[in-house]
């Protein structure tokens, strides 16, 4: 079942970008603290993703991120364990705030499409929730839950 990021909390919203348009074209800011509620510890880009393919398929404890299609399109899915939403990414000046205990999904890659992650955390292993049996644990102590 997937219910309306309005009509109730959510562990993800979208995050409309600054965006500057001139007769020069466009410039979208993020700024840490500022544009997402945490500071940026990195950023990553996933590209030329194979069609058929899928990427992530995992939950975090800590970390949040800011999902952004700087190019083509992509759909983001996304479960907090008692519902899952699917958005289809695909306009660079607006993103996907992700909180911790959310498993995610991305697929659905068209040609040409880039996927831009800013995180609050840097890479950490044991932030990672690998199994999807394993995150529904997690969920089921209690963990993350809105």
């Amino acid at each position: 079942m997937s219910l309306s990021l309005a009509t109730r909390p959510s562990l993800w919203s979208t995050v409309e970008l600054q965006k500057h348009t001139d007769y020069r074209g466009n410039l979208c800011v993020v700024e840490g603290g500022h544009h997402v509620p945490f500071e940026i510890a990195r950023c990553y880009h996933l590209f030329d993703v194979p069609s058929g393919s899928s990427r992530a398929g995992h939950a975090h404890k800590r970390l949040w991120q800011l999902f952004v299609a700087i190019s083509g399109s992509f759909s983001l899915h996304l479960d907090d364990g008692f519902s899952v939403e699917v958005i289809n990414l695909n306009r660079p000046h607006l993103g996907i705030l992700v909180q911790p205990g959310v498993w995610r999904v991305l697929d659905d890659f068209s040609g040409g499409a880039v996927c831009l992650v800013y995180a609050s955390e840097i890479y950490d292993e044991s932030d990672y929730i690998r199994t999807y049996d394993d995150f529904l644990a997690y969920k089921a102590k209690g963990k993350n839950r809105k």
